[in-house]
């Protein structure tokens, strides 16, 4: 592990600004000089960015405490500290990018339905061939959509070797870039490239695994709810996502980008998240227009054949028609989780065709994002397979979650996890795709 180091920038606007870090952009108040060797090159209406050949640094600090300071940001995009900026492997399987294609979604230049599944924890796996592993198997198996988690949030630095990739604390957000922070998604990223394997790279969580918004809120006050607002913890993450998608910007690796895990604001009215969802999504496609960007919201809030259970509601501050209209979101999410809403397991076709009709309703498609259930997988969620593959606005499906044995042993197991190679596998997989065709 690299030696630890804080750059404490604001309130310094008059400084020269470090290599890759942010010299201009809409409501940047900071320096708009490079350090010597550098200079300060357009991104896009919203970020500027010192550039040259290598980078110097492998941490990235944005202080915003809640005071009349300025802002400043240092963001390195290397691989490691001897290497150059991160880039796309020439020896990628395909160059073309993912897209949608009317209510289907096209993947190296093929439209179709596809199949694929998550993978929280493999950004943080340390061993490479671990990474390769699973995504040899993915691919052998025909899933080419994997989703992962694009965050991991720490308020502490934790124990040596431990993968995390942002520091929050005391008002400032620190991107470790190095050996133990995002050179291990960069690995995954590139493993993915060589292989049939297309990547959904969120960049926060709901919820308080890896940090999320609650590590946010520690590190900048205010509540969960008030997080969507909270101008400091807004610019951390903006920063964040900024740094992330810089690396990845020519990957045809990444099938999209997304907003969060799960978002939610209890007790919100819809236009919360509705005005976070339009304005964060219209900064990513400044950042990048090559990529699709989703929200990753788990479908509440939908009025299309509702049959006023929980999930149809708006009390989580949703409204699943009116975010997906945003014509800056490409397509829709939604998540299936019968026993922790309190419906049945053949709710749960009826929820799948009500999103179906939704996205077909605004000429987009949807993504049956996650689903699982902790025993009997092939006879509950292969039926929830079948009716998503035949419903039209459905044009994929990932399961929650995968899983397979590395050389540590078997990947985490949440109750919902499916290993490779068993009859579990079998049904959701290798019959599923057999199905797809």
């Amino acid at each position: 592990m690299q030696p630890f180091a804080l750059l404490f920038l604001a309130g310094l606007a008059a400084a020269q600004v470090a290599p890759y870090g942010q010299c201009g952009g809409t409501g940047y108040t900071g320096s708009t000089s490079c350090e010597a060797g550098w200079v300060c090159q357009y991104q896009s209406d919203w970020y500027s960015q010192c550039v040259t050949g290598i980078a110097t640094t492998t941490r990235t600090t944005l202080t915003t405490k809640s005071s009349s300071t300025t802002t400043s940001t240092s963001t390195s995009l290397s691989k490691s500290t001897s290497s150059s900026t991160y880039t796309t492997s020439t020896s990628a399987s395909s160059t073309a990018f993912s897209t949608t294609n009317g209510l289907n979604f096209t993947i190296d230049g093929e439209t179709s339905y596809y199949a694929g599944s998550n993978s929280y924890w493999i950004g943080f796996l340390t061993d490479d061939d671990d990474v390769d592993l699973v995504l040899d198997h993915m691919n052998e198996s025909g899933l080419r959509i994997l989703r992962v988690w694009g965050f991991n949030d720490v308020n502490s630095v934790p124990s040596s070797g431990t993968v995390y990739y942002q520091l929050l604390v005391d008002g400032t957000a620190t991107i470790n870039t190095g050996a133990d922070g995002l050179q291990r998604l960069d690995y995954v990223v590139a493993s993915a490239e060589k292989r049939n394997v297309k990547l959904i790279i969120n960049f926060v969580n709901n919820w308080s695994d890896y940090g999320g918004m609650a590590a946010y809120v520690t590190a900048f006050g205010g509540t969960q709810t008030s997080w969507y607002t909270n101008d400091d913890a807004q610019s951390a993450y903006r920063n964040y996502i900024a740094a992330v998608v810089a690396r990845y910007l020519d990957s045809p690796a990444i099938f999209a980008w997304e907003l969060a895990n799960e978002p939610r604001c209890n007790g919100c009215d819809t236009s919360v998240i509705y005005n976070w969802v339009k304005s964060t999504s219209a900064y990513i496609k400044s950042l990048d227009s090559k990529h699709m960007v989703c929200i990753g919201d788990e479908g509440f809030g939908l009025d299309v054949e509702s049959d006023g259970s929980y999930p149809y509601t708006i009390s989580e501050g949703l409204n699943f028609t009116e975010n997906l209209a945003i014509d800056t979101i490409d397509f829709g999410t939604l998540h299936l989780y019968p026993d922790s809403w309190g419906t049945t397991y053949a709710w749960g076709d009826g929820w799948i065709t009500a999103h179906g009709a939704a996205c077909a309703a605004a000429e987009k498609p949807c993504l049956l994002e996650e689903y699982g259930v902790t025993s009997n997988h092939c006879s509950v969620e292969a039926p929830w397979q079948k009716t998503a593959l035949d419903t039209i606005g459905i044009a994929a499906d990932l399961f929650w979650q995968y899983g397979d044995s590395l050389s540590t042993g078997e990947s985490p197991n949440d109750g919902n996890t499916v290993y490779y190679d068993t009859s579990d596998f079998t049904c959701l997989v290798t019959d599923h795709v057999a199905a797809i065709g």
